[in-house]
Formats: C-alpha cells, structure tokens, sequence
C-alpha cells in the first residue's frame, strides 16, 4: 500500500524542456517507466541528520507573486527557494515546485528539522527523499499530502534548468515538491 502512495507521489512530477543544447533534466520516476541505465553513481556523503538547518542569511530570492505562502501551503518554505510552477494533482490537490541552490543534503536537513521528520530515502539513484506529513485519503486524494526533494546535480548533471529565464541561479541543484492537504491548497495558483 505504502510502495503505491510513493509510486502515485513520484508519477506526478513534471520536468520542464531545458533550453536548447543544454542537458535535459530527467523527471522524477514514474512507476510506468522502464529503468534506465545509467552512469555510476558518484559518491554522495550520507546525510547527516544532525547537521542544522541552512542558515537563512542568504540573500532572499526574488519574491514571486504567484507563490503561494508557507500558511496556504501548510508546509514551510525554505526562505530562498524560488517558486516554479503549481500543477493540478487531481481530487482537488495541487503540487507546488521549488528550486534551490543548496545541496540534496542540506534541504533534506532543513526539512527533517521544520518538519521535525525523519522521511524516507526513497530512490538512491537519483537521491530523492520523502516526507509524507498528513494522513493519506485514496477516496478523496491524489497524492499524500508532504514533501519531496530530488537531486538534480546526481551522476555529474548540471541542474534543473530555471525556466525563467535571465534569472539567476541559471539552474538548481534541488527541486522541492510540495502537497498540501486538499483543504489547504490554494486554488487557481500557477
């Protein structure tokens, strides 16, 4: 039942087209897609889970208008992550992409420590960890409300691709998904 949550989660990420000749990022698994092979793995320090939160003295991102805030999401934002896109998820959910320029590990920390979970390591290759906070409805859910971090530096790639272009970071090195509860969600957000 919990292999199934993770398989619906993980099928209903998105990557966005890179811009032309660069590297295309993959999209997060998806359980109806065949493997494929892949370069080894380099080697990824373990995450350390007492490693404390980033600081938050980085300079803010640019303040999107379109972002949803951490209290419509019911989930905390990391302060400079930049908002992405919001997808309709289905059941009256949507999900919400945030980029970061910090490592796969510190964004792990950071949310192990907001979220005061420990998470789930849920694929290694790329490292893409879970936190599913809320109770999962299938009757009236698409996806159990929490939070997803992927890798996008894993295996030698040069990041997720900013798709607003001439904004800076030109890419970033973690994509943050998040899932409120349906109650939660903001509507029409995009």
């Amino acid at each position: 039942m919990r292999a199934s949550r993770i398989a619906s989660v993980l099928a209903g990420l998105l990557a966005f087209a890179s811009a032309s000749g660069a590297q295309t990022p993959q999209p997060f698994p998806r359980s109806n897609q065949p493997a494929q092979p892949s370069a080894p793995p380099p080697s990824t320090p373990p995450v350390n889970s007492t490693l404390p939160p980033p600081a938050a003295t980085a300079e803010p991102a640019v303040v999107d208008p379109r972002a949803p805030s951490p209290a419509e999401l019911g989930f905390p934002v990391y302060p400079t992550a930049s908002f992405i896109a919001s997808y309709d998820a289905g059941r009256g959910q949507r999900y919400y992409l945030f980029g970061s320029s910090l490592t796969f590990a510190e964004m792990v920390a950071y949310y192990r420590t907001s979220l005061k979970e420990r998470g789930n390591l849920v694929f290694d290759a790329p490292p893409t960890h879970m936190f599913e906070v809320g109770r999962f409805r299938e009757d009236s859910m698409a996806f159990p409300p929490g939070v997803t971090i992927k890798d996008y530096t894993w295996g030698g790639s040069a990041g997720y691709p900013n798709p607003k272009r001439g904004e800076q970071p030109e890419r970033f090195a973690t994509i943050i998904q998040i899932v409120p509860p349906p109650a939660l969600a903001a509507p029409g957000r995009r």
